[in-house]
């Protein structure tokens, strides 16, 4: 019996979502009386698989070939299940975002697994087997039983601490033969956003609404954002009015983030926003009115106009970093 956690890699890196996932399989197995073993798959250097003993993985087992350089839902299916009966996984862990909301239904099915997605701590109880998750767009939470002999979460991001541990894990190259006739997947053209830091990876946000006024206000926003080294983001009317780009949009229809700080300057607080930035670990709006919904789920609220307030604390910053 084992606890096995897939870690996505890019270009051949492992980012925090990864080493996030490995602490939250490491300490699950620790609860289970187990080991946890982190599956890589694709073209890994060893001094990078040696990164994820470093929180908590007992074993990595790293899967490469040619055909697994383009990530094919189907393809990392077949070998992550027949990784888990390789092993005798009971428990598999994938991360909450496109990757693992992709692959875990088809393991669901492959493994006859039940399945519990975007958990964010470890089991209340583990006979029976229950996880808890937020619903509702974080109003409410829920209290998941699996029944099933093998179980598969998908953790929400920035949800679980990392644990950094001086653990060395044995590194096993495993041998694969791909069946190439499930690859269906062709990547025709790749184009990376370069000099930008990526939502989804930020640790800090600064995101604008309409209180915003105009596409030629955001210069203090953006400057903000360069200064704490964060990302830059919007909600889906500044997007629709195409005064920022499509990329940024945050909530229920855009991109869900988790960042450790969260500015929502000049926005409301609609229901479809928040659940898009509600796991944040802190909050700090911006809005004129002091009634609006932003600041129910603000740990910090400055009442002002955003065009007024926002000069003065990138002055602010400044004066901080110039010390």
């Amino acid at each position: 019996m084992s606890v096995l956690v897939f870690t996505e890699n890019w270009d051949g890196k492992f980012k925090k979502l990864s080493f996030e996932i490995v602490s939250y399989a490491s300490k699950l197995a620790e609860k289970l009386g187990t080991f946890s073993i982190a599956l890589s798959i694709g073209n890994v250097e060893k001094t990078e698989l040696e990164r994820l003993g470093k929180y908590g993985a007992g074993k990595v087992i790293n899967v490469s070939d040619n055909l697994l350089n383009i990530l094919d839902n189907q393809v990392y299916s077949s070998v992550i299940a027949q990784i888990v009966k390789k092993e005798d996984a009971k428990v598999i862990i994938l991360a909450c975002n496109n990757t693992g909301k992709a692959i875990a239904p088809r393991l669901s099915v492959k493994l006859k697994a039940g399945a519990a997605s975007c958990v964010s701590k470890l089991p209340d109880s583990i006979d029976p087997f229950i996880v808890f998750k937020k619903v509702h767009s974080g109003n409410a939470f829920a209290n998941i039983r699996i029944n099933t002999d093998i179980k598969i979460l998908t953790l929400a991001q920035n949800s679980f601490e990392l644990i950094e541990s001086e653990n060395h894990a044995t590194i096993e190259n495993l041998p694969f033969q791909i069946d190439a006739t499930l690859l269906k997947t062709q990547v025709k053209e790749v184009q990376k956003l370069t000099g930008k830091i990526l939502l989804t990876d930020a640790d800090i946000v600064v995101s604008g609404g309409r209180g915003m006024k105009s596409p030629d206000n955001w210069a203090p926003l953006i400057e903000l954002a360069d200064l704490l080294g964060a990302a830059t983001a919007c909600t889906r009317p500044v997007s629709d009015e195409g005064w920022r780009p499509h990329e940024e949009h945050t909530g229920q229809t855009g991109k869900i983030i988790a960042p450790n700080l969260y500015f929502a300057i000049g926005i409301s607080g609609s229901t479809q926003h928040i659940a898009g930035v509600s796991s944040s670990k802190c909050i700090v709006a911006i809005n004129i009115d002091k009634d609006a919904p932003v600041f129910e789920v603000a740990r910090y609220g400055i009442v002002g106009d955003a065009m007024k307030v926002l000069p003065r604390l990138v002055e602010a910053v400044k004066e901080i970093k110039n010390k």
